[in-house]
């Protein structure tokens, strides 16, 4: 056999070795999860319990409640329009000012080792204060309504981002640092080219703890006074007229929104961190 033929031979070995790899890989990813839907089809449907509706019945009241629209509208209707969208909104706007405010505060806490010192113990504190419980300085600090739950997802998802990027800037190589400062960079100029860098790592995971918390207070936020509208609100109407189907589509919405959120961030992270990877693999 020839060299060429050999080659001509092993190409689609190699492109059916590919493909098995994927099938495979698909298959171990999403074989556990088939496996609980379907025995949770089956005890359902022996149990016949009304607060346990199978999984197709779920499926198909959730058509039927959100995405029984025009496909002009992505499937939309009006009652997912209404409701969702304005839940996903107040999540983003919180997400992204707790992001903002926590890198800058991170930025500027974690530069300053006395002000780390002296500010630690008090965003220790601020931190494992259950949202819930300031549910009463909300209302009074602020109107119902939008402004009251953007507060409160702010104010849990703000200290993850905010204790892991001062950790990140803390972490900075020193030797690095002395560099810039031969060179002399502007402060300016170090934490764009060094800091911010090399505290990406950090900021990420600060990133995923707050995206899961953002997701959780969308929820509570929207079950306080002053909600009209949003998932929670939803919740709330079904659970005061014993809608169990209406219940569960929303548990399952939310979490297929966490699954898809954490992938997507995942995959920005992935993009974003290729040069850390590989200057890792070049150090060891």
């Amino acid at each position: 056999m020839t060299a060429a033929t050999a080659t001509v031979s092993s190409a689609p070995r190699s492109r059916g070795g590919v493909a098995g790899a994927v099938v495979r890989g698909v298959l171990h990813r999403w074989l556990p999860l088939v496996i609980l839907v379907a025995a949770w089809e089956v005890a359902t449907r022996i149990s016949d319990s009304p607060f346990f509706p199978p999984p197709w019945e779920i499926a198909k009241h959730m058509k039927d409640l959100w995405f029984s629209g025009p496909a002009s509208h992505l499937f939309l209707n009006g009652e997912a329009t209404g409701n969702i969208f304005p839940s996903l909104g107040r999540m983003a706007l919180g997400l992204a000012l707790s992001t903002l405010a926590g890198v800058v505060l991170g930025i500027a806490i974690g530069r300053s080792e006395r002000a780390l010192a002296y500010l630690n113990p008090i965003m220790q504190f601020a931190r494992v204060i259950p949202p819930p419980t300031l549910v009463p300085v909300f209302i009074v600090l602020f109107e119902l309504g939008t402004q009251m739950q953007v507060a409160s997802i702010i104010f849990s998802a703000i200290w993850p981002i905010l204790l892991n990027t001062a950790d990140g800037v803390r972490s900075v190589d020193p030797v690095q640092m002395a560099t810039a400062e031969t060179f002399r960079l502007s402060a300016f100029e170090r934490i764009r080219f060094l800091i911010i860098p090399s505290a990406l790592p950090k900021i990420f995971a600060g990133l995923r703890l707050a995206l899961s918390l953002s997701l959780i207070l969308m929820v509570f936020s929207e079950l306080l006074p002053g909600t009209s509208d949003g998932v929670g609100f939803e919740l709330t109407n079904a659970q005061s007229v014993s809608d169990m189907p209406t219940i569960w589509c929303v548990i399952v919405l939310l979490g297929v929104l966490g699954y898809l959120f954490n992938t997507i961030l995942l995959a920005v992270e992935h993009r974003v961190l290729t040069w850390h990877r590989e200057a890792r693999k070049a150090a060891s």
